[in-house]
C-alpha cells in the first residue's frame, strides 16, 4: 500500500465511507477533495508523518522557486515580480487570500489560492487557523491578517488576510479595504521578523475586484509603507495568469 493509498484510507474512515476504486489519476484529487472537506481536528501521528511525507515528495516534484532565482522591478531593488505557483515560493512568508472564517476553502478541488494553501501545507494549517479564530471568538475583519506556520509549504509563514468582495460597483470603501490588506500584512510581517513576502492577487477573481486597480493599489501600498516606515523587506508580487503578469509589469516597469 502506498503513501497515498492509505492516507485516503484513514480520511475514508474518518467520514465512515468505504475507500472507492480509484485510477491511479484520480486518487491525488480524491486525497485533496477529502481534505478540503474535513473539519479543523487532530489527526494520528501516522497521518500527520504520511501526509507531510507526501506532500514533501509532491513539493519536490513541482519544484521550488527561491526568491534569488527572481530579478528586482526597475523602481525598487526591494520589490520583485514572479509569476507561478505561490505554493511553491521559498521566502518567509506568502500572503493566503482567506475569507472571514479564516479556515481554507471547504470546496472539494476548488481552484481558489485559499484551497491550494491549506492542501499543500497540510491539515495542521487548518487546525492551527481554528484555534486562533476560537479565542478570536468572532470573524475576522476585512482589511486585517492573521500569521500562521507554512508548515509543508517551503515558505515559513503565511498571513491571511480578508479583502473585499465587491459586489456592483467598485467604492472607495473597497479600495480603502484593499490597500488595508496589504498594509496589515505587512505590519505583522515586519513584527514577527520576515525579511521576505509574496503576495498573491488579493480580492481578484473569487471576489471580483477589478484586476487592474487592485494591482495600482497594491503596489502604491507597498510603496507608501516602505517610505514611511523604511522597511527593508523584499516584496513579492506573485501572479499566476498572464493578464496580472502584463499589468504589474506595465506599472512596475519590470522586463
Amino acid at each position: 500500500m502506498t503513501k497515498l493509498d492509505r492516507l485516503i484510507e484513514i480520511l475514508c474512515a474518518e467520514r465512515g465511507e468505504d475507500v472507492p476504486v480509484l485510477s491511479e489519476k484520480e486518487k491525488g484529487r480524491y486525497f485533496r477533495a477529502l481534505v478540503n472537506v474535513r473539519m479543523p481536528k487532530q489527526a494520528s501521528e501516522e497521518f500527520l508523518r504520511l501526509q507531510d511525507e507526501y506532500l514533501q515528495e509532491q513539493l519536490r516534484i513541482k519544484g521550488v522557486i527561491g526568491i534569488a532565482e527572481l530579478s528586482p522591478v526597475t523602481i525598487s531593488p526591494d520589490i520583485y515580480l514572479g509569476q507561478g505557483d505561490i505554493t511553491t515560493l521559498k521566502c518567509d512568508g506568502i500572503v493566503n487570500a482567506a475569507n472571514s472564517q479564516m479556515l481554507g476553502c471547504f470546496h472539494p478541488n476548488h481552484g481558489c489560492i485559499d484551497n491550494a494553501i491549506h492542501t499543500f501545507a497540510g491539515v495542521q494549517l487548518r487546525q492551527e487557523c481554528a484555534e486562533i479564530m476560537e479565542a478570536q471568538g468572532k470573524p475576522e475583519p476585512t482589511g486585517s491578517a492573521k500569521i500562521t506556520r507554512g508548515y509543508n509549504l517551503p515558505c515559513k509563514y503565511v498571513l491571511h488576510t480578508v479583502g473585499p468582495i465587491v459586489y456592483g460597483g467598485l467604492t472607495k470603501k473597497h479600495e480603502e479595504q484593499l490597500a488595508s490588506c496589504y498594509r496589515s500584512c505587512l505590519e505583522l510581517a515586519d513584527a514577527n521578523g520576515l525579511q521576505s513576502i509574496a503576495f498573491c492577487c488579493i480580492s481578484t477573481g473569487e471576489f471580483h475586484f477589478p484586476n487592474d486597480r487592485a494591482a495600482e493599489i497594491a503596489i502604491a501600498t507597498v510603496g507608501e509603507y516602505k517610505q514611511k516606515t523604511h522597511s527593508k523587506i523584499k516584496v513579492i508580487f506573485n501572479v499566476f495568469k498572464d493578464y496580472d503578469y502584463d499589468i504589474y509589469a506595465r506599472l512596475l516597469g519590470a522586463n
